[in-house]
């Protein structure tokens, strides 16, 4: 078991923690799928709302708060019945903005993993006004279920009346449906076609500027991640800090890494160079490498 996971297992009930133990080895990074979840259902005899509110301390100890100290967790449950756990991040002695929430950390989580619609979402206190308009954002936003200790479930609607979304901005595609976004660029390096891929899989609906950045570490693992933008647009997920949640949540070291690429389209409105090497050098030496692709 991973050692942040030894304080938080030992708060939960005996028959979950005996159950969970099993799962949380060296590559448990806060995936569980359908099957394993149903398994700690059976194991628990706890109804599953219960359960993932008694995950909430896994997912938390997800977290790098490296200025608050204040260890968030959220859970996103996926319409494959999959969950996604995450935790939220935050960037010693940058500025705020680069802070990653933790609801938006398991949501980037589910889209990494393929998933097309996010059913509910299970955190210990009341989502705040960022993360709701991040949700606004997603397939049937306004439908997630919203799950919080000793309150009864409830939509987004609830917490976001009158809501501003990607309808408002005749947005036809939100965000977790499939992009198509195709651009291409010269180059056999793999390791920069991988970028590419993610590119053309960024939601980027009000810059047109499809990104994406693809960190390398030392044992040749890589982390990747897509931009994902907002109708309100500072409730973006930058792709840099997804990939820098992505190797939190996989409990890998800045320090480890070796390679970092920020590819973005040459016809965006917007670059996002700037803050990514921003982010970038909060945490590592490394040269970011930038890499321009032509919209097909």
């Amino acid at each position: 078991m991973q050692d942040r996971f030894i304080e938080p297992i030992n708060t939960l009930q005996r028959s979950l923690a005996q159950a969970l133990s099993p799962l949380l080895t060296n590559d448990f990074s806060g995936h569980i799928n359908a099957q394993q979840l149903q398994a700690l259902v059976d194991a628990t005899q706890l109804d599953e709302e219960t359960l993932l509110l008694q995950l909430l301390p896994i997912a938390a100890a997800l977290s790098k708060p490296t200025i608050s100290e204040f260890y968030v967790g959220a859970i996103a449950k996926g319409a494959s019945g999959d969950i996604y756990m995450g935790a939220n991040i935050e960037l010693q002695g940058k500025a705020l903005f680069h802070s990653v929430h933790a609801e938006q950390s398991a949501i980037s989580h589910a889209w990494l993993k393929g998933e097309k619609h996010i059913t509910d979402i299970i955190v210990n206190a009341s989502p705040c006004g960022h993360c709701r308009q991040f949700m606004n954002e997603l397939v049937k936003g306004d439908e997630i279920i919203i799950h919080l200790p000793k309150q009864a479930p409830k939509p987004l609607t609830h917490y976001l009346p009158y809501a501003f979304g990607p309808s408002d901005l005749n947005v036809k595609q939100p965000l977790l449906s499939v992009q198509e976004s195709p651009h291409s660029l010269e180059s056999d390096d793999p390791f920069v076609q991988s970028a590419l891929e993610h590119t053309n899989q960024s939601y980027a609906p009000y810059t047109h500027n499809h990104a994406a950045v693809i960190l390398e570490t030392l044992d040749g693992k890589q982390y990747s991640s897509r931009y994902a933008e907002n109708a309100a647009f500072n409730p973006s997920m930058l792709p840099m800090q997804m990939a820098l949640s992505a190797m939190v949540r996989h409990g890998q070291d800045f320090t480890d890494i070796t390679r970092a690429i920020l590819v973005e389209s040459s016809k965006g409105k917007v670059s996002l160079i700037g803050a990514t090497t921003d982010a970038l050098n909060a945490v590592s030496h490394v040269q970011l490498e930038h890499v321009l692709a032509t919209p097909a």
